[in-house]
């Protein structure tokens, strides 16, 4: 079972008094605002004490269908508590697995909770002695990209999360790799790995796959740098003009809005913001840290951008002005908070209550 566009477009008339909260996007509706299950400082304990499940729950029954998490978030803890947030929730009616768009990640080692002795060893048994990779695939001692590791990988995030079908499946911060290989041979690389998901398409484990990255697509002068277009041509050489490579995830927030602002890619030898290019390619944009971790907050925004992202004076706190920012942004299909406990979800949600902030006054905020 997968998210249909029947389905998804029923969910979102179950919450018709929101306003400017849903967008048909590749023929799903997605909700603008996406919840995420990532925590930093994951070798803190108290990150397993607490968790997911309420929260999922929360915002799911609160009208946000887009759930994603990554196979080593929380190593494995958060697809574990989504898949019991999910079963739950099938049992109890209050939604169905069609009506949910369902997001995981591959790259990252995951390691097991809890936490293994030697965690060496553990990718020496379960990585390098079964054949998924060589230990000169593995990065940083921490991310692996072949293509026997990412289908296996994919296929314990399946068996975490309770699903037979991810609706989106997200190549994890592959730029990590680009400095080893080189920007040529890592295309190489990008290539057999886009081959295996066409593949994990046709058994019915993913239906569309994309790459989810942190400095990708946002500066040119690094060393990580990955132009878009590079991608898609891949994605067509292997599958086809129907190929099935459809998102991108990246940050965005409005500590960070190269992706909106900078022209980081090229189309067709013009160039052109993240935004502009994903739009004329065909492409997806999901964004992440919306909140920056909470990093926003030192201080208190502006005035002015307060009242350009709600003149009516609506919303009550900074937090709700963040998101307010991601979900008027042109061009996102949907933005990602991550929240476990469920009134910070309900209260988030709140900004459903104005509409999304016109083009001529988001554009206003780039000035103030």
């Amino acid at each position: 079972m997968i998210a249909t566009f029947d389905d998804t477009y029923n969910f979102a008339k179950k919450f018709a008094h929101y306003k400017d909260f849903y967008v048909k996007h590749n023929n799903l509706i997605f909700s603008k605002l996406g919840l995420g299950t990532f925590n930093k400082e994951p070798y803190k304990e108290e990150n397993y004490l607490f968790h997911y499940i309420a929260g999922v729950k929360e915002a799911i029954k609160s009208g946000i269908n887009l759930i994603d998490t990554a196979s080593n978030y929380r190593y494995g803890q958060s697809e574990k508590e989504i898949g019991v947030a999910l079963k739950e929730l099938f049992e109890e009616g209050d939604t169905k697995r069609e009506e949910l768009i369902i997001c995981s990640k591959g790259g990252f080692i995951q390691l097991d909770y809890p936490f293994p002795q030697n965690p060496y060893t553990w990718i020496e048994e379960n990585i390098i002695n079964t054949s998924l990779a060589k230990l000169e695939d593995i990065e940083l001692d921490q991310h692996c990209m072949t293509p026997d590791y990412l289908e296996w990988s994919c296929q314990k995030s399946l068996e975490n999360l309770g699903v037979k079908t991810l609706d989106i499946y997200f190549l994890h911060n592959p730029e990590i790799q680009i400095s080893k290989l080189g920007y040529k041979n890592w295309l190489k690389k990008i290539e057999t790995i886009f081959k295996r998901f066409e593949k994990m398409v046709t058994k019915g484990m993913i239906k569309s796959y994309g790459v989810a990255v942190w400095n990708g697509f946002i500066d040119k002068s690094t060393n990580e740098h990955i132009n878009l277009e590079d991608l898609v041509e891949i994605a067509i050489k292997v599958g086809g003009v129907n190929h099935n490579f459809k998102y991108i995830q990246t940050p965005f927030n409005m500590a960070k809005t190269s992706i909106y602002t900078m022209p980081t890619q090229t189309v067709k030898g013009e160039e052109c913001t993240l935004l502009q290019a994903a739009h004329r390619l065909k492409i997806g944009v999901i964004s992440s840290s919306s909140l920056l971790q909470m990093n926003l907050f030192k201080k208190s925004f502006n005035a002015q951008v307060g009242y350009l992202l709600d003149s009516k004076m609506v919303l009550e706190n900074d937090i709700q002005l963040a998101l307010q920012f991601v979900r008027s942004t042109p061009g996102l299909i949907s933005s990602l908070f991550a929240s476990k406990v469920p009134v910070h979800i309900k209260k988030n949600l709140e900004i459903t209550k104005v509409p999304a902030t016109s083009r001529a006054k988001y554009d206003l905020m780039y000035r103030v």
